[in-house]
């Protein structure tokens, strides 16, 4: 794959391991800063924080600032608790920053439905629909209402690995996005690229001591992997931390599965699937502070770097 033939890179940016890995490897490819822009979607909008870590969006903040690369935030209105709840509603709104401000669009047209359940572990994006409604849909929605994009040729790198999963090892490393229109009048050409999608979770790490980067805090709490806090991937150690740190959001999300009548894993009501696990003995005060603060108050980098505790640990991954 040629790195360096684009106007444009969009780094689908979750602030995890794999995000910074594609990031970093672009630098190492000699691409320009000027040329990257880091998109980062917010799962829970902009209202509250529901499922997601609430430190997640200042430090992806913080983050460009470091490396002094640009960053969009974009979302959907309400988030995941809104489209959870949709009750013979339209699909919310989706709002993200551009250059120039904030731009909403959507929300008015379309088929009113009912959701009123948990996304659940699966390949079909239909079935697991946050990673649907709330970042892929979002990120192709933003590109598409751009006028900047047309004219240009664009390149979206996310972080999916062949080492997580069967299916994410057979996903193409370069085909058109989604929101390509490489044949309109006005071409908005837009490749989708996946750099590191056969690397190990060792390279990762790697090219992250390479430039000193300390990560995330739920890394240094245990966790694996940076997606939200409560995500559905997670496993009863995952759960019982997540738990352990943040209880009134844990006891709202099993009041939903009483209101629902469906759990949000497949074969255990929250209670028990935590009831079953131990959290994770890297968990501080100090660190469950900073991750659930809504501002980062770490460092970037570091030159006194060192490994997670949640590096190799249980990956709890996608399907």
């Amino acid at each position: 794959m040629e790195l360096k033939q684009y106007d444009k890179y969009i780094i689908a940016f979750s602030g995890g391991k794999d995000s910074i890995a594609c990031f970093l490897h672009l630098l190492d490819s000699g691409v320009s800063k000027d040329r990257i822009e880091l998109w980062h979607h917010l799962i829970d909008g902009k209202e509250e924080t529901f499922m997601d870590w609430e430190v997640t969006e200042d430090y992806c903040r913080k983050f460009a600032e470091a490396f002094g690369v640009k960053i969009y935030f974009s979302w959907k209105e309400g988030g995941f608790k809104r489209e959870m709840l949709r009750d013979n509603q339209l699909t919310a709104a989706t709002s993200f920053e551009t250059p120039e401000g904030i731009k909403t669009t959507g929300g008015i047209l379309g088929k009113k439905s009912t959701r009123l359940k948990f996304p659940q572990v699966s390949p079909n994006l239909q079935v697991r629909w946050c990673s649907a409604y709330l970042k892929i849909d979002v990120c192709a929605t933003a590109i598409r209402n751009q006028e900047r994009f047309k004219g240009l040729k664009t390149v979206v790198i996310s972080g999916e690995r062949g080492e997580e999963s069967k299916a994410r090892a057979g996903y193409s490393q370069l085909e058109p996005d989604r929101s390509d229109l490489r044949s309109g009048i006005v071409a908005r050409y837009v490749d989708r690229m996946r750099p590191i999608r056969d690397w190990t979770e060792q390279q990762v790490w790697g090219i992250i001591e390479k430039y000193g980067v300390i990560v995330h805090p739920c890394y240094y709490l245990g966790w694996s992997r940076c997606s939200c806090k409560f995500c559905i991937f997670g496993n009863k150690n995952q759960f019982a931390s997540a738990h352990y740190i943040s209880p009134i959001q844990a006891e709202d999300l099993m009041s939903y599965e009483t209101i629902f009548g469906i759990t949000l894993k497949r074969n255990s009501d929250l209670r028990t699937l935590i009831a079953s696990g131990e959290p994770y003995k890297d968990i501080t005060k100090e660190l469950a502070l900073m991750a659930t603060s809504k501002i980062y108050t770490g460092n970037i980098t570091t030159n006194k770097w060192f490994l997670p505790a949640g590096a190799y640990g249980e990956s709890c991954g996608p399907s």
